[in-house]
Formats: C-alpha cells, sequence, structure tokens
C-alpha cells in the first residue's frame, strides 16, 4: 500500500532538467509574442433612424427580430432594440407579437 516510490537521483535530475527547459521555451514564446493586443471598444450605438438605406433594407424582410436586424446591420443586439423601438416611434414598423423577451415586428 504506502504512498509514492521516492525517485533516484538521475531520475529527480532528468526531471528538474526537463522542467528547466519547459520554462525556457514558454518565456521564448511570450518574447516572440510581442506586444499584446489592445482591445478595441465597441460602441454601442444605434443606427440613425433616419438613414433611407437602412431602413428600405429592412422593408424587404419579412419579419424584424432584434438578432435578425443586428446580424443584417452588423450591430450589437442592445442597439437593434434601441433601434427597432425608435421605428415603431415613427410608425415605419409595428409589433405583431412579443413577450418581455423578444419582440417580433413587422414593417408597414
Amino acid at each position: 500500500m504506502g504512498g509514492k516510490k521516492k525517485l533516484s537521483l538521475k531520475q529527480m535530475e532528468r526531471a528538474q532538467v526537463k522542467k528547466d527547459e519547459e520554462e525556457e521555451g514558454k518565456k521564448k514564446k511570450e518574447k516572440a509574442a510581442g506586444p499584446s493586443k489592445e482591445k478595441k471598444l465597441l460602441g454601442i450605438v444605434a443606427p440613425d433612424v433616419k438613414n433611407e438605406k437602412l431602413v428600405d433594407e429592412l422593408k424587404k424582410m419579412n419579419f424584424l427580430t432584434p438578432y435578425a436586424v443586428a446580424t443584417r446591420l452588423n450591430i450589437r443586439i442592445s442597439a437593434a432594440k434601441d433601434f427597432l423601438e425608435h421605428l415603431e416611434e415613427n410608425g415605419t414598423i409595428h409589433l405583431v407579437s412579443g413577450s418581455h423577451n423578444i419582440k417580433i415586428y413587422r414593417a408597414n
């Protein structure tokens, strides 16, 4: 039963050399990678409601959900929700169905 067997001196030496080589390899990789990339901040600004090009593109769609608009316009879903709410206030689209989680709109 007992515990783990003790390593011989030769085995301990090999393990130490291997560990040192791995640490050197990691240091070289970190230096080779260069400076870390800066994170880009994404703007959470909804597109302009008055932009006719965007509104016309959305009118071509059968239905409008925040996810569909976000993927089409390449914006965040929160910005797409705000955009759809503004379009509803303007009367460009109307709410078909929805709950607190998701709303489905259709162009007028």
